[in-house]
């Protein structure tokens, strides 16, 4: 299915193009030992993928008239956490994949050394962003974004949930199971990029309620389309190697639900996405449109 929004299509343009100069500077690459370092996490950061992340930083950042450069370096640190992550996942020590963003992994074209220092690089330099006064003149707006970044790469966010995936390759896990190992896999990074947006505009966590329950139900759906196009995608159109979870065996809301009761409760999460951005006018209707982006997507 097609995505028909207006505003959606050339703002996903447009960040990614902001996201690629952002990379293009912090990732120049050097005249000495550590060039192939530098090219192994351009290859990785660059040209590639959907930019929701950055998107939804900057989407919610631009509710409270936040400069652009700062959310786009907030977005930038966020997406290098994103990227660290998947050059882990695809190493043969994890998910062992050859293709991602519709080209050869990292450690296919680089080694598995070489990636792993990209991931731990590209991990590093999330962090090193997120403090430079350059992002933010608030050092406590600064200190915010790093602890919240933190907090949802760690055993209780991203990297807690990639552990519970390995389990889930020899586990059966029930629904709610499922639930949490998603929410916190999938979902905690895109709750990192409505709340950095909301941290940016200087909300207090109290004003932040409707945010994180958009953020909340735009993750699960996010991962039940996931779920669906890993079954019924196509593998040139996303990009990378599909029907996965089925091979290892892992239960998912498609094998717990079936195909059309996870469609259901897609579109479910999706209206729910929306109905928590109440309190906001059309300022907030390119949130509005990733929610139906999420549902839609083929990649």
């Amino acid at each position: 299915m097609s995505v028909t929004t207006a505003l959606l299509p050339t703002a996903l343009k447009d960040v990614a193009a902001e996201i690629d100069r952002q990379f293009d500077r912090l990732l120049a690459v050097p005249d000495d030992s550590r060039a192939d370092l530098y090219r192994a996490m351009r290859h990785a950061a660059m040209d590639g993928g959907k930019r929701l992340r950055p998107l939804l930083v900057m989407a919610t950042a631009a509710l409270f008239n936040v400069d652009r450069e700062s959310a786009a370096r907030v977005g930038t640190a966020i997406e290098a956490i994103h990227v660290y992550s998947l050059i882990h996942d695809d190493l043969p020590a994890m998910d062992d994949d050859a293709m991602r963003r519709g080209k050869p992994t990292v450690h296919v074209v680089y080694g598995e050394a070489t990636a792993v220092l990209a991931g731990d690089c590209l991990h590093a330099l999330a962090f090193e962003v997120l403090a430079d006064p350059d992002t933010h003149s608030d050092p406590f707006v600064r200190a915010e974004l790093v602890a919240d970044l933190a907090r949802a790469s760690g055993p209780s966010g991203m990297a807690g949930g990639q552990m519970m995936d390995l389990v889930a390759e020899k586990s059966r896990f029930d629904l709610a199971t499922v639930t949490r190992c998603q929410a916190l896999k999938t979902g905690a990074l895109i709750a990192a990029s409505v709340e950095a947006g909301a941290i940016l505009g200087r909300v207090p966590p109290e004003g932040r309620k409707g945010l994180r329950g958009y953020a909340r139900d735009l993750g699960l759906a996010f991962q039940i389309a996931d779920d669906l196009l890993d079954v019924e995608g196509d593998e040139e159109t996303a990009g990378k190697r599909l029907r996965k979870d089925g091979e290892q065996g892992k239960e998912t809301f498609l094998t717990l639900l079936g195909a059309e009761r996870a469609r259901e409760q897609c579109r479910m999460l999706v209206a729910q996405a929306a109905q928590h951005l109440h309190a906001f006018g059309p300022e907030a209707d390119l949130l509005r449109e990733v929610a139906r982006f999420v549902e839609q997507r083929d990649r």
